[in-house]
């Protein structure tokens, strides 16, 4: 619909919310790069601004039946109209409330994190961008909008991952994610020209309807849906593009935090969610996911299980929850996979933006050596560390117990037991590698050593980390009581039919029993007197290298690199330069010389040629004229 932005709050706060964080970029990059403080003042005032037209705009419809939709013309050529706006439904709402939420309480955090670091006005100019671009992609109307925010985040996310440019090895890890997120978006984009062409429309709202199967064939239903499931993988670190996403851990801590929990990985999940309908009118395809999702949860808490870096052990971490994520929703269960992610954004931010403490105070991300330095004496993070373990763990009455239950139950009604089996591995696997960073941070091996900059906490920095902290801690503990609220609250939206859920009694006491049992693994290797503090898989070389060398994944793309694509692709493209391109024009080059030189020949100034060549003419033209 077409509405004056002054007289309807809605279309008024959703403009606030997605504009300003852009104007805080320009006014930062532009006008205020000299002067830190005010920079960080602009960007935490925009994304304040941000996050309080969020809630007002997820408390007015609360109880909202029909999707808003506020679009206006942006393009015009000939028929064909490429509007430009925002859709308000329990799907944007809820995700826009989660990004604002996280994008203010990191912003907040990194004034401590950030502190005198020579990017400082870089550093928020880039966070805004990258607010900016997330809260548009989960407003927008139209796959058409979506992509365009869909890429700008990904620009930001590299922008951000390579902050600390003179480092090679964050420049590397940028463009590592860059790439590998470009292939994914690839087939993202194939499968919406597909959809172009069989809907001729791009509307979300269309192609979530239920005419779509009357103008598209069942088979290209499922070739579209695995097309943009490729964007999921790449931009949500899936199988097999998942080994970018630890090495993103080179930019800033609170980067990884938002990056991690609310935007950039996040936004693949979110996309599963905003085309659910459309998804599960290929069970085919729902099946794909639904493998896809598991063997990434799996491989990743492997990987999760032998590093000793505590930010890859959260980055893993976020690669197994968002297959978690797939898996639920892959069953059928869009609130659980929706619910998830809102638990997960909270409390693996916390993990993130606790491990920044750690690192910012010992200079280290090596989990031992934080251990060893009296990491526990920091208290405040060592207490909400434990909160955010306990629920990524999936222990109660934290709210990753309450969204992972709601996923286990939808792959327990699911035929093939296989599925709740791996489900409940991957919960085992989550709390064993979860608690063994908790047991070791909290019994060091070696006696601890005092470091100064470790109990120096007096310092404002110390404090202005600890609020977030603390904020998160409350939200991760009372999140998950408000299940059946934000339940009634997806309810309310139409084009998503209710989910069959089965009564499990016994579920929650074999998902509980399952992660005791890997708190109690890790309790023994790691946590109790004289525990040598080395895990089962690291005593078996062969299982420890291949966990550690990430399933030979970059192995194998390296020789695909070298073999394929340098080998034999690069090889192709360097002969056809240097024989047909370069030979051709050489070629003529020097047919213009040849050409030159005969033509020369001619203008010598000798008459007897230029007679020659007159009688020459003349006998031709007598041949042509007589005979």
């Amino acid at each position: 619909m077409t509405t004056n932005w002054v007289q309807e709050p809605s279309l008024t706060a959703a403009i606030l919310a997605t504009l300003l964080p852009f104007v805080a970029f320009l006014l930062i990059m532009v006008f205020t790069r000299r002067y830190p403080r005010l920079s960080a003042g602009l960007s935490i005032a925009a994304v304040s601004i941000s996050l309080i037209s969020a809630i007002f705009l997820l408390a007015r419809h609360w109880h909202l039946q029909t999707p808003l939709e506020y679009t206006g013309r942006w393009l015009l050529s000939g028929d064909i109209t490429i509007p430009f706006g925002y859709l308000l439904d329990q799907t944007s709402l809820l995700m826009l409330s989660v990004v604002a939420t996280i994008s203010f309480l990191v912003q907040v955090y990194s004034l401590g994190y950030m502190a005198g670091d020579a990017g400082f006005s870089r550093y928020y100019a880039c966070m805004s961008l990258f607010a900016w671009a997330m809260m548009n992609m989960t407003l927008s109307p139209t796959m058409l909008q979506l992509y365009i925010f869909w890429e700008l985040v990904g620009l930001s996310s590299y922008l951000l991952i390579g902050f600390w440019y003179e480092k090679f090895s964050a420049t590397e890890a940028g463009k590592k994610a860059f790439v590998m997120t470009r292939l994914g978006d690839v087939a993202f984009f194939l499968g919406l020209l597909l959809v172009l062409v069989h809907l001729g429309d791009l509307n979300i709202l269309e192609i979530n309807g239920p005419q779509v199967t009357t103008r598209m064939s069942s088979t290209y239903i499922t070739i579209s849906a695995l097309l943009i499931f490729g964007g999921i993988i790449g931009k949500s670190a899936q199988f097999p593009l998942l080994t970018w996403l630890p090495d993103a851990m080179e930019g800033p801590t609170p980067v990884s935090a938002l990056l991690h929990s609310a935007t950039m990985v996040a936004a693949g999940v979110y996309l599963f969610g905003r085309l659910f309908p459309f998804f599960s009118l290929s069970a085919s395809a729902m099946a794909i996911f639904l493998i896809i999702g598991t063997i990434s949860m799996l491989l990743a808490s492997t990987m999760a299980m032998v590093t000793r870096d505590i930010k890859q052990v959260w980055a893993y971490s976020t690669i197994s929850q968002l297959g978690f994520m797939i898996m639920g929703l892959a069953a059928g269960s869009y609130f659980g996979g929706m619910f998830h992610l809102t638990t997960h954004a909270g409390f693996k931010a916390l993990l993130f933006l606790c491990a920044g403490v750690f690192i910012h105070s010992f200079g280290s991300n090596d989990m031992f050596d934080i251990s060893r330095r009296g990491g526990r004496r920091l208290k405040i993070p060592t207490i909400c560390t434990i909160i955010a373990a306990a629920a990524l763990a999936g222990l109660p009455p934290l709210s990753g117990f309450f969204s992972k239950e709601v996923i286990l139950g939808a792959l327990a009604d699911l035929n093939n037991p296989v599925w709740l089996a791996a489900g409940l591995l991957g919960a085992f696997l989550t709390a064993y590698y979860t608690f063994r960073l908790i047991f070791i941070i909290l019994f060091p091996k070696e006696s601890e050593t005092e470091s100064q900059s470790g109990h120096d906490h007096d310092h404002g920095g110390y404090w202005v980390m600890s609020w977030p902290l603390i904020v998160l801690a409350a939200i991760t503990v009372i999140l998950g009581f408000y299940q059946g609220a934000l339940e009634s609250f997806f309810n309310g939206q139409q084009a998503i039919p209710p989910a069959h859920v089965g009564q499990h009694g016994w579920l929650p006491f074999v998902a509980i029993g399952s992660a005791l049992c890997g708190v109690v693994l890790a309790w023994l290797e790691f946590g109790r007197q004289g525990a040598d503090q080395v895990g089962f898989v690291e005593k078996i070389a062969p299982l420890n290298n291949l966990f550690a060398e990430r399933w030979y994944l970059d192995r194998f793309y390296r020789r695909f690199m070298d073999i394929f694509i340098y080998g034999v692709v690069s090889n192709l493209f360097d002969r056809n330069d240097k024989k047909v391109i370069d030979g051709g024009i050489d070629g003529l080059g020097k047919g213009t010389v040849e050409i030159g030189r005969f033509v020369s020949f001619l203008h010598l100034g000798m008459v007897q040629y230029r007679l020659l060549t007159i009688f020459v003419v003349m006998v031709f033209l007598g041949l042509y004229f007589f005979f």
